[in-house]
């Protein structure tokens, strides 16, 4: 059985919620990315779905703040480096679930990426990661 990829799905004019690895190393004690490898293995992907059209939702995880909000594990740095290599078809919000999220979703345009904050703030987000390590599963 042959996997489908992005390729074989047809995403003009849909959203797309695309899991990324985006958990880059920092120069220590700053915010600045000393390794943006991960981010530019994204972006063949991200430029496949905007030139087809589809709005890209960008999901994604930094450390392991514990389900708490930990500043300096917030997505932004990684926001300012896709919106360089991106432009301003880019854009960042500072939450992962709820009202702000479901808006900038909803007014998300063709071509448009929206990065979402590091989704390990909520604590389920762990607890679904131990979940599977304990079946044994990546």
């Amino acid at each position: 059985m042959t996997k489908k990829t992005v390729r074989d799905i047809d995403v003009s004019g849909k959203r797309v919620l695309l899991r990324a690895e985006l958990n880059v190393p920092f120069v220590p004690d700053t915010t600045t990315i000393s390794d943006d490898s991960r981010i530019k293995a994204t972006l063949p992907t991200i430029r496949y779905l905007q030139e087809q059209g589809a709005g890209v939702v960008l999901c994604a995880h930094l450390g392991r703040p514990n389900g708490h909000v930990v500043e300096e594990m917030r997505l932004a740095p990684v926001a300012n480096r896709l919106k360089e290599l991106l432009g301003d078809a880019a854009t960042y919000v500072q939450e992962s679930i709820g009202p702000r999220v479901e808006d900038a979703v909803s007014r998300l345009a063709p071509g448009e990426v929206l990065l979402l904050e590091n989704l390990r703030f909520h604590a389920e987000e762990e607890q679904d990661e131990e979940h599977h390590q304990e079946d044994g599963q990546p």
